[in-house]
């Protein structure tokens, strides 16, 4: 991470240790408590630093969240076998008792209790009414608490939540809370930091701005209009359609008023650099509205991420004398299915029209020559044999050689793009009756990536067989529903693996039918004449072997189960408020 972090002991005492202090007659000279720690701006700003302390960590954003947004329909963790791990959660095998599943649930629940514990304490500091910088902190940490709540409600559902701070044990367990508070609350909490957040201008992507705050409430009106699992009858439910309208037009007023701001808008660096400048640590808030950074720091895992390691193209590390290249490896666990490179729009030789293929789709490895060095190869097994791709948006390739860690790199994450917010925007207008408009937002992210304007009269040549596979699940008679099925194929081709898709086609109520979708067209499908394959691989290629050896997402999925997590075993058995009952279909 670029930015500064200071946490420093005092902060870690204030933050876990009043549990201890239940057993103690007399504080230690260094405890801390709200009523003597909330004292200077410095401080104030410390605690929210505690907040970001919990997202940008190897259990969470790090590396452990990486599964919870896969298998959609684009990609997966390679390998089939059993893990307790990411493989479980990717293919829809997960248990109660998985070990990433436990340690999300952990820092996203400590985050919150330290957002909570930094809004009161800031917000009864004398003089915050008439301070703007700890009311400028105060909005950054209810923006925190936002989004670890968004991500609360969207892997577990009606899961326990409070805005108190848990200052003891009994007060840590809670019952389930209705997500539909959770959304009240999220809402009242974006409302402020909206108001309260610098403007782009005054801060870096590692820190919210007023444009994020925009950007997210989007997000939660978009979600909390679309289908989600009701934890007491195990079905999918949406709001009624005027309750929906309302939550569509809200859409629109945030879109509104985050054009209105004018402070963002695409990239102007193009897709492809937009995407080189997470991974050469390149800072820029023109269109990444907020970006989660991490830091390897020199070795040590409390900030480190696995971007470009676990989730771009396959590097073999270096040797012993590795002659001029040095990047680190990659291990590639996510794989692509392998037909979507065919996918986006070509020219007629075959090569990229829409810049975002060969950004987004990687059909290369790196493997070491006679010399030691890191070279691609298109020939080496897990590419020509097994058609494996790998997402490309985060590339070791990308970054400094000889970097601090073989394992770990500073590449953020961006969970809110600009981008994305464009699309949104498209949703809400084509929702409430304005497809023109919706049309006209679409194609200005296809045209920013080169790719062909599309309307009712041209979709079917980007949008149906055979240039994709049809969606029956669909229906695309009227103008509304070809827009509903572009917006299907743009949101992926835009925004692949960076968190959205899977929670996209469960909003849509298509999840099921999506994963069982690819699943099938897998199966029957053929390499094409681009495909980089060795002649052996071709002769014998069996798309339904592949689908059982690698993607098994539409086998293995089952409504009313896996549209959420599992709580972890553990919560069940020490939180008593929950009265022994898991999420539909775990135990």
């Amino acid at each position: 991470m670029k930015r500064n972090k200071f946490i420093v002991g005092a902060l870690c005492t204030l933050m876990a240790g009043n549990f201890a202090s239940c057993d103690l007659t007399e504080h230690p000279d260094s405890y801390y408590d709200m009523g003597n720690y909330f004292t200077t701006e410095e401080k104030a700003q410390m605690s929210v630093v505690g907040i970001y302390d919990c997202i940008e960590t190897e259990g969470y954003y790090g590396q452990y969240v990486m599964p919870f947004w896969s298998a959609d329909d684009m990609f997966m963790v390679r390998g089939v076998g059993a893990d307790g791990t990411r493989r479980d959660i990717s293919h829809y095998q997960v248990t109660s008792s998985n070990t990433w599943i436990l340690s999300v649930w952990q820092y996203l629940y400590q985050g919150l209790d330290r957002a909570n514990l930094a809004i009161t304490g800031i917000e009864g500091m004398e003089g915050y009414a008439d301070n703007t910088t700890l009311q400028q902190y105060a909005a950054e940490a209810r923006f925190l608490r936002a989004f670890l709540a968004f991500d609360l409600v969207r892997f577990w559902g009606d899961a326990p939540f409070t805005t108190d701070y848990t200052n003891t044990y009994g007060s840590a367990y809670k019952p389930r809370t209705d997500r539909e508070l959770i959304y009240d609350q999220m809402i009242e909490d974006l409302n402020f930091a909206k108001t309260h957040l610098p403007s782009r201008t005054a801060v870096t992507s590692e820190s919210p701005c007023r444009g994020a705050a925009h950007a997210l409430l989007m997000r939660v009106y978009l979600q909390r209009a679309g289908y989600s699992l009701d934890c007491e009858s195990g079905t999918l439910t949406r709001p009624d359609e005027a309750t929906r309208q309302n939550y569509f037009n809200a859409v629109i007023d945030e879109w509104e008023a985050l054009q209105s701001e004018g402070e963002h808008n695409f990239y102007n660096g193009g897709y492809e650099q937009l995407f080189k400048n997470y991974s050469q640590l390149v800072l820029d808030n023109q269109e990444s509205l907020w970006e989660i950074a991490f830091e390897p720091n020199n070795g040590e895992k409390d900030n480190a991420g696995y971007w470009g390691t676990y989730n771009g193209p396959l590097m073999d590390a270096p040797s012993g004398n590795a002659g001029t290249t040095n990047w680190g490896r990659a291990n590639a666990f996510f794989t692509v299915l392998p037909y979507w490179g065919e996918f986006y729009e070509s020219n007629a030789d075959g090569s990229e029209k829409d810049i975002r293929r060969d950004v987004n789709f990687v059909d290369y490895a790196y493997k070491l020559d006679d010399n030691g060095n890191q070279t691609i190869s298109y020939t080496c097994n897990e590419i020509a044999k097994n058609l494996y791709r790998y997402p490309g948006k985060w590339r070791r390739e990308w970054t400094e050689q000889s970097f601090v860690d073989p394992n770990h790199t500073g590449i953020n994450y961006c969970p809110l793009r600009y981008a994305d917010a464009v699309l949104m925007a498209a949703e809400a207008y084509n929702e409430t009756g304005n497809t023109a408009q919706a049309w006209t937002l679409l194609n200005s992210v296809r045209t920013r990536s080169g790719a062909t304007p599309v309307t009712s009269a041209n979709y079917a040549e980007f949008y149906k067989a055979p240039k994709v596979y049809n969606l029956d699940f669909i229906a695309d008679g009227d103008d509304a529903g070809k827009f509903r099925t572009a917006l299907y194929w743009e949101r992926a081709f835009e925004l692949c693996y960076e968190g959205m898709r899977k929670y996209d086609l469960l909003r849509w109520g298509v999840l099921a039918e999506s994963l069982q979708a690819a699943q099938n067209y897998i199966a029957t499908w053929v390499p094409g004449p681009n495909e980089h394959i060795t002649d052996d691989a071709r002769a014998n290629w069996n798309g339904n072997t592949w689908a059982n050896s690698n993607y098994i997402a539409g086998r293995n999925f089952q409504t009313g189960k896996h549209e959420l997590f599992p709580i972890p075993l553990t919560e069940i058995q020490t939180n008593s408020a929950l009265n022994n009952q898991n999420n539909p279909g775990y135990e």
